[in-house]
This record gives structure tokens, C-alpha cells and sequence, in this order.
């Protein structure tokens, strides 16, 4: 596996830096976002990207004003079809720095971030490097939601890593030398969501590495309603089912979990009806689910230092996250089976 290093990355003078955005209706976030980069404490050259999706809002407007008064090197570029891939290869077309960094309106980013992406580049020679995401919220819910996400039960938190850096399949968001793109292509805008593991994918097939570094850090804030959040966690099944069948790869342990958990109880509440022991089966399912949404509950607000009152919004968000996900992920096989089956022979 090779660990190239890219001319850019080992020149005596540091590398510069285009941060890529897609932005779409985010009038709420770009303040923060732009005094997250201004602070950053890099030394090098920093040219910023945002691809607003026809934003409905005043995005485009406080945007830039933020910009202006933080003195950003700032470029937006449209993106009329208002997806991600979309929006992000808009953005690779106008940057000019020798390393690429995905950031997104919904993180918070600390000042040392993107110093710490170009060291772990330099240092490891990977082709993408990120680092661990760190819910957080402001608002009731989305703080019950970040302690969810933070559960080992509910979303970020079934992965865990130690101190070190660690090769790893996929990264949230991602740095990359500018190179990486000539060698495996833009991201793929068939893709609604996804499209980062996509790319990890051709990255790993083009014999690149991906390296995960726990002293780089990515405040995530969530949505900030279920029904949002519901659509979120049903899109990222859905696009991850069709990512995998889309490298005719096996879905993991992980990601078959929720669709285990959705197709048994849907199952047995069909034979319930008319058969008893469907009936117990049901009960104890649901039953365990229960005690084990409450049990995590519990543990993500007390490690998290939340208000108790918090409790019932935290045990909303698991059925969100594992319901929403594992419909998708059903959907996506269906779909994967349907088209074996239809497919005319040879």
C-alpha cells in the first residue's frame, strides 16, 4: 500500500489550503462557521469556498458580510442543483490550494483544526486524514440528540479509537492533498448522502490510506427536530445501502443492525394476531429495546452532565436513529434485489 507523499506537503514553506463548503439554507450557521476558520491558527495561505444550493434564506448574505468583517479570502460558487456532491465539486473546480479540506455549516470547529489536518498529513502520507466527532447542541433538543449520538447505543459513539492515529475505512468530512481528486475522481453526484464514503472507498481501491487522528476534533451540531432528524437517519440508510451495492460490497454488522431491529418487529406484528408466541416475541423485543434505550439514556446524560429533564427527548432519539436507518437501509436492498431480478438475460 503505497504512502506517497505529495510534492506540496514537504515543501520548507507551508501548504495552501482550500476549505470546501456546501451550503443551503444555512443563515443560522455561517456566522459561526466563518469565525470558527478565522480563528484558525494556520500559518499558510487560506482560500474558502462555499457552494450555496440556492438558499432561500439570507445565507449568501450574512455569508458574506462575515466574511468581509473577518477578512476571508471568500468565493462562492452556485450550485443550481442544491445537492452536496454537486455543490463540492463546484468548489474542487475554483480551488487553487494544495490541500483540500471538507468543512460543513453544521460543525464547530476548534482554532488548531486545520493545523492539525496538514501535520497528520505530512506525518502519515495518508490521502485523507480527519479526525473524531464531538456532538454538541444548543438548544434542548439538539443537545438530547448529541447525547444520543454520543451513546454507544445511538450513533457516533459505536466507534471507538484511542490516543493514536488509526487506519480506518471512512472519516467525517476529511482533509486531502488537492492530487487525491486527479487520481480518483470527483465525488460522485448520483449521490444524495454518502458521498464521502464513497470516495474513501475509491481512495482505498486506488491503494490510498485513510487515517483517523483523535487530537483533531469536529464539533457536530444535529438537527434540531425529530422529523428532520427521522429524514436524516433514513437518507444515510438509504445512500448506504446503494454506496455498498454500488461497489457490490456487504453491508456491515453495524449498519444491518437497525434493519434487523425494523424488519423482526414488523414481522412479528404481522403474526402477532394470530399467534401467541409472535405475540411474546414482540413483547420481549420491544421490551429489551426499551430497557436498553433507558439504560443508555441515563449514561450518555450523566457522562454529558445534562438535565435529568432531558431524559425522555435522549430516548426519542434512538427509535429516530434506528427506525429512520434501518427503513433506508431496507429500501436500498430492495431496490439491489428488484434490479437482480428484473435484469434481462444475456
Amino acid at each position: 500500500m503505497t504512502t506517497e507523499r505529495p510534492p506540496a506537503l514537504t515543501r520548507s514553506s507551508p501548504p495552501t489550503v482550500s476549505v470546501i463548503v456546501p451550503m443551503r439554507n444555512e443563515a443560522g450557521h455561517v456566522a459561526t462557521l466563518v469565525r470558527d476558520i478565522a480563528a484558525q491558527d494556520y500559518v499558510g495561505s487560506l482560500q474558502v469556498i462555499v457552494a450555496d444550493g440556492a438558499s432561500e434564506d439570507d445565507s449568501v448574505g450574512r455569508l458574506r458580510a462575515a466574511a468581509r468583517e473577518a477578512g476571508l479570502d471568500l468565493t462562492v460558487v452556485e450550485n443550481p442543483r442544491r445537492l452536496v456532491s454537486p455543490g463540492l465539486n463546484a468548489c474542487l473546480a475554483a480551488a487553487r490550494g494544495d490541500v483540500i479540506v471538507r468543512m460543513d455549516c453544521h460543525a464547530r470547529y476548534p482554532h488548531d483544526y486545520l493545523r492539525r489536518c496538514i501535520l497528520a498529513l505530512e506525518e502519515t502520507g495518508a490521502w485523507n486524514v480527519g479526525g473524531r466527532l464531538v456532538p454538541v447542541g444548543r438548544t434542548p433538543t439538539e443537545r438530547a440528540v448529541a447525547c444520543a449520538m454520543a451513546s454507544p447505543f445511538g450513533g457516533v459513539g459505536w466507534t471507538r479509537h484511542g490516543s493514536a492515529r488509526a487506519e480506518v475505512d471512512t472519516v467525517f468530512f476529511g482533509a486531502f492533498p488537492s492530487w487525491v481528486f486527479d487520481r480518483v475522481g470527483l465525488f460522485d453526484e448520483t449521490l444524495v448522502r454518502n458521498q464521502d464514503a464513497d470516495l474513501n472507498i475509491r481512495i482505498r481501491q486506488a491503494g490510498g490510506r485513510i487515517v483517523l487522528d483523535p487530537a483533531i476534533e469536529i464539533r457536530y451540531i444535529p438537527r434540531g427536530t425529530y422529523r428532520a432528524l427521522f429524514r436524516q437517519y433514513y437518507e444515510y440508510g438509504l445512500w448506504r445501502g446503494r454506496v455498498a451495492a454500488k461497489h457490490r460490497q456487504a453491508p456491515t454488522a453495524r449498519t444491518l443492525a437497525p434493519l434487523a431491529l425494523v424488519s423482526s418487529l414488523v414481522a412479528l406484528a404481522a403474526l402477532a394476531p394470530g399467534v401467541p408466541l409472535a405475540r411474546r416475541l414482540l413483547a420481549w423485543e420491544l421490551g429489551a429495546y426499551g430497557l436498553a434505550a433507558a439504560s443508555f439514556a441515563v449514561s450518555a446524560v450523566i457522562r454529558r452532565r445534562e438535565s435529568a429533564l432531558l431524559l425522555p427527548k435522549v430516548l426519542a432519539a434512538f427509535p429516530a436513529f434506528h427506525l429512520a436507518h434501518g427503513i433506508g437501509m431496507g429500501q436500498a436492498i430492495v431496490e439491489t434485489l428488484r434490479r437482480r431480478w428484473l435484469r434481462p438475460p444475456r
